[in-house]
C-alpha cells in the first residue's frame, strides 16, 4: 500500500489531555495509574482514570450525556483537533469525510447508573436513560459525527482490545475504494463496573499497578481513554500509516493462542503491506497487558517475526489497559515517539521475565525514530498490527 498521511492526532487518558501532557509523562516517567476509589468500586486495584469528567454535557448535547461521550468530547477539544476537522470538512465536504470509531463498552456506565436508579415498585428504568444515545455501541460514532459535523460513512468497530487499531485499516480501505476522500478515526472507552468485575472474575486484575513483562506480573490495570486522528491521501507524507495487518486466530474467547501465531501473522501482513523489512522498524509498542499468558504469547510472536534485538515496551504501565481505546491511544503514543525521538521503557517492570526473549526496554532513551509497529490483540483472537511513522 502507499503510505497515507496522518495530518492530525490527539489523545486523552489518565496522563492528561492532549499530546503535550503525554509526551511530558513519558519522558518524566510519571504514571497516570491511581488506586481505584472505593466509592466507585469495591475491588482492590489500580485504574487509569481520566479526571474532569464529572460535568454533564449541556444544551444540545444533553441527550448524549454519559461518561463515554464526556470523554470523547474532552479529547476532541485537545490540540485543536475539532477545529482541524472543520477545515477538513470545508475542503472535502461533510458527506465525503468518513468516521470510524472503536469502542468496547460504549456508554455502559450510564446503564449501570440507570439500573441502580430504577423504580423499586415497577422495576422501570428512569426516564432520563436513553439507550440509543448512550449505551448503544453505535452511539459512540453518532455522537462524534454529530459533534464534528461529519455526514459521510460512519461505522463502529467493537472487536475488544483491537477495536480502535482496526479503524485505521477500515479507513484506508474506505479511502482506497472511493467511499470517502478523508477519514477521522478514533476510539473511546470509559471505566465501568462491568469491565472491572468482569476481568476480576477472570482473575486478571492486579492489586497493584500493572507490570508488563515483569517476572512477577500478575494482571492488568484497567484504564480509560479517547483518541482521534485524521487520515488524508495527500502528498507528501511526513507522518502516516505505512501498513497494517489483521488476523483472527479464534483460539479461545479470552486466552491468546500460546504460540502467538495469529499475532505473528498480523505483524507479517503489516510488514508486507508496508513493503518493509523487520530491520527497518525502530521500535515496537507492545500490546503488553501484563498478564502472564498474553505477554508470553506476544513475546513469541514478536521474536518469530522481528527477532529479539528490536527495542520493545508496553505503555500500559502509564495509562492502564484502555480496552476498546487502547489501539488509538497506543497508535498516538507511537506517533508521539516518532516526533519526540524517544523510546519509553516498560514502566513498573523491575525484573524482566527470563521466559521472555525480546528486547524489553527497562530504561527510556532518546534517539531518532522513523517507524514504529503498534500491536493490539483482543479477546477472541482479534489481532491488529499497525506500522506508523515516516516512509522509508
Amino acid at each position: 500500500m502507499n503510505p497515507i498521511r496522518i495530518s492530525a492526532y490527539t489523545m486523552t487518558s489518565a496522563l492528561g489531555a492532549g499530546r503535550a501532557s503525554h509526551a511530558r509523562a513519558l519522558i518524566e516517567e510519571k504514571s497516570g495509574l491511581s488506586r481505584c476509589s472505593p466509592d466507585f468500586c469495591a475491588l482492590d486495584c489500580w485504574v487509569g482514570e481520566v479526571k474532569g469528567l464529572d460535568k454533564p454535557l449541556q444544551g444540545e448535547w444533553a441527550p448524549w450525556d454519559c461518561r463515554n461521550h464526556r470523554l470523547a468530547a474532552l479529547a476532541l477539544r485537545q490540540d485543536g483537533f475539532d477545529e482541524t476537522v472543520k477545515s477538513l470538512i470545508s475542503r472535502h465536504g461533510a458527506e465525503r469525510v468518513a468516521l470510524f470509531v472503536g469502542t468496547s463498552t460504549s456508554g455502559i456506565r450510564h446503564t449501570e447508573l440507570a439500573f441502580s436508579a430504577r423504580d423499586p415498585a415497577s422495576n422501570r428504568l428512569p426516564g432520563w436513560f436513553d439507550f440509543e444515545c448512550t449505551q448503544s455501541t453505535f452511539a459512540a460514532a453518532e455522537f462524534v459525527a454529530t459533534y464534528l459535523g461529519i455526514r459521510g460513512v460512519r461505522a463502529v468497530l467493537a472487536t475488544a482490545c483491537s477495536s480502535s487499531a482496526k479503524v485505521f485499516a477500515s479507513a484506508h480501505r474506505a479511502i482506497a475504494t472511493g467511499l470517502c476522500d478523508a477519514a477521522v478515526v478514533g476510539g473511546v472507552d470509559s471505566l465501568c463496573l462491568m469491565t472491572l468485575h468482569g476481568f476480576h472474575s477472570l482473575q486478571l486484575i492486579a492489586p497493584q499497578p500493572c507490570r508488563p513483562a515483569d517476572a512477577k506480573r500478575n494482571g492488568i490495570s484497567i484504564g480509560e481513554a479517547a483518541g482521534f486522528a485524521i487520515l488524508e491521501p495527500n502528498e507528501p507524507v511526513d507522518l502516516g500509516l505505512l501498513g497494517y495487518g489483521e488476523t483472527n486466530d479464534a483460539y479461545h474467547m479470552s486466552s491468546p493462542e500460546p504460540a502467538g501465531r495469529g499475532a505473528a501473522a498480523a505483524m507479517r501482513a503489516a510488514l508486507a503491506r508496508a513493503r518493509l523489512a523487520p530491520d527497518e522498524l525502530d521500535y515496537v509498542n507492545l500490546h503488553g497487558t501484563a498478564t502472564p499468558a498474553n505477554d508470553l504469547a506476544e513475546d513469541r510472536a514478536v521474536a518469530a517475526v522481528l527477532g529479539t534485538e528490536l527495542p520493545c515496551s508496553s505503555t500500559k504501565g502509564w495509562t492502564g489497559h484502555a480496552l476498546g481505546a487502547a489501539g488509538i491511544l497506543e497508535a498516538a503514543l507511537s506517533l508521539l515517539c516518532v516526533e519526540e525521538g524517544f523510546l519509553p521503557r516498560s514502566l513498573n517492570t523491575g525484573e524482566k521475565d527470563p521466559a521472555l526473549s525480546c528486547h524489553i526496554l527497562l530504561e527510556g532513551m532518546r534517539r531518532p525514530i522513523q517507524r514504529v509497529m503498534s500491536n493490539s490483540f483482543g479477546f477472541g483472537g482479534s489481532n491488529c498490527a499497525l506500522i506508523l511513522g515516516r516512509p522509508a
